[in-house]
């Protein structure tokens, strides 16, 4: 009879607390990425005549199967398709925490955050992304570079790129300068040739992240003609000096004396986009293309109907990879500096591959990439991009990291778990569980499940009850007995 009543007493016991285990799901029914709580019961010990000693709940562990996916839209919204869990950082106890829930939001200091304000941790780019410019005081993207000049995702699988350039309005400040037959421009030459050059340089950045290699350096072609005779055949009107490039004649009719009218020739070849022309005081023309790679055809080299060689100096060789890139930017550099702008460009890189991970700044400014703050986020597969105008520049990565116990892991409440010596070593998942953006993970608890569980640790507590109340009837029984 004693056994009996601790066989009720144990069995009312397990099933209150299989009742606040089964309560706790139906109450995060809701609640983003909760792993339901699974209640497994045991037998307690035998005595020696093999009867049971009655019933207990065993450990209460999380059920970490895959939970739907919601459609939310949300900018920093993400949900994980695998296992792992998001890191984050507690502030107040200085540990690593990890979640599954992805409704992340912004700091006001930047940051990417949970909702109760753990740092999210991931990998990022740092705040010293590495700058090109044509003004050695300008470290970052100003109000002032209003022109984008490219901007393209260089993905090696190991590590994301992010090269952006902006020049200011050169548009509006090119003027005609230099001496004529040598370095003369015409204003509306020098933009041309830098609109010629800002084409070139994002057709190089496009080839570069379909084929991202170190690859080599471009060689811009170089000609020259010796027009030996200029001075005894360029004497009257009528005389004139020609050449033909890709197709085009260029011609200069005498003009005032043989010099004169060569330094004129040289002026028209250099209104040639991307061509610079020039003559030296023995009439011997250069023609140099400003776009590196180019194959210019210089042809049909002519004083009145005597012709001349052309000597090409040096080939065109178009570069590939990096290499073609670097060489664009710096001739796109020169060309907007030669009307009057300036230029810049920002390289910044996400390595994959780092094993330390760190909280993710998602201010422009704070990155030192743009001296304005804001950016709209494009998250792919847990990399952070932030897109301002024309320009996207990839700042971190949002990582995913798994551990070989997961059952081990102790909630703390706020949707993040700890980790303990039994969970193992957090263990990287890239490229096996992957990361939806705009995308929230749904408790896994199935409501029609803990409704039906409640009922039977319902109905189980009443058994147990009546149980305990038989054996007290039977003991009350024996006592009576007893008097």
């Amino acid at each position: 009879m004693i056994g009996a009543l601790w066989n009720g007493i144990s069995g009312m016991n397990s099933y209150q607390n299989a009742l606040t285990a089964e309560s706790n799901n139906v109450a995060n029914i809701n609640t983003v990425g909760y792993k339901a709580d699974t209640v497994s019961f045991a037998d307690l010990a035998y005595s020696a005549g093999g009867v049971g000693k009655g019933s207990e709940a065993g450990s209460t562990v999380k059920d970490f199967a895959q939970g739907n996916l919601r459609l939310t839209g949300g900018e920093y919204d993400l949900a994980i398709n695998g296992k792992g869990f998001f890191t984050a950082f507690d502030p107040d106890n200085e540990e690593l925490r990890y979640t599954r829930a992805g409704n992340f939001r912004i700091g006001s200091d930047g940051k990417l955050e949970m909702p109760n304000g753990f740092n999210v941790y991931g990998i990022s780019t740092g705040t010293t992304p590495t700058v090109f410019s044509s003004d050695p005081d300008v470290t970052k993207i100003t109000s002032a570079y209003t022109q984008g000049q490219g901007s393209q995702i260089i993905d090696t699988g190991t590590e994301v790129t992010t090269i952006n350039a902006k020049s200011t309005n050169f548009l509006t400040t090119a003027v005609s300068s230099g001496t004529s037959g040598t370095d003369y421009k015409q204003a509306d030459s020098k933009i041309s040739d830098a609109l010629a050059l800002s084409t070139a340089y994002s057709e190089a950045l496009l080839s570069y992240s379909s084929t991202p290699v170190a690859g080599t350096a471009p060689i811009a072609q170089e000609s020259s003609i010796a027009y030996a005779s200029f001075a005894t055949d360029l004497v009257k009107e009528g005389d004139f000096v020609l050449v033909e490039i890709d197709g085009n004649q260029i011609r200069q009719s005498y003009d005032t004396d043989a010099q004169t009218t060569m330094n004129l020739f040289a002026d028209k070849i250099s209104r040639v986009t991307g061509l610079q022309g020039s003559v030296d005081n023995a009439g011997n023309v250069t023609v140099k293309s400003l776009i590196p790679g180019k194959e210019v055809a210089v042809t049909s080299a002519k004083i009145n109907n005597d012709p001349f060689v052309v000597t090409q100096t040096a080939a065109a060789t178009a570069g590939t990879g990096l290499a073609n890139v670097t060489a664009m930017q710096t001739a796109l550099s020169t060309a907007i500096v030669n009307a009057g702008g300036q230029f810049v460009s920002v390289t910044n890189t996400v390595n994959l591959a780092a094993t330390e991970i760190t909280e993710l700044q998602l201010k422009l400014d704070e990155l030192n990439i743009s001296d304005n703050q804001f950016g709209d986020a494009e998250i792919q597969d847990g990399v952070i991009f932030l897109t301002q105008g024309d320009n996207k520049f990839v700042v971190g990565k949002v990582t995913v990291h798994a551990f070989t116990n997961p059952t081990s892991l102790i909630p703390e409440g706020d949707n993040v778990y700890s980790a303990v010596e039994d969970s193992g070593t957090p263990i990287s998942m890239a490229g096996i569980s992957s990361i939806s953006s705009g995308n929230l993970e749904l408790s896994n608890s199935e409501l029609s499940d803990g409704l039906l569980n409640l009922m039977v640790y319902q109905r189980a507590f009443e058994a147990n009850s009546k149980l305990f109340a038989a054996a007290d009837d039977f003991l009350n029984i024996a006592i009576q007995l007893k008097k």
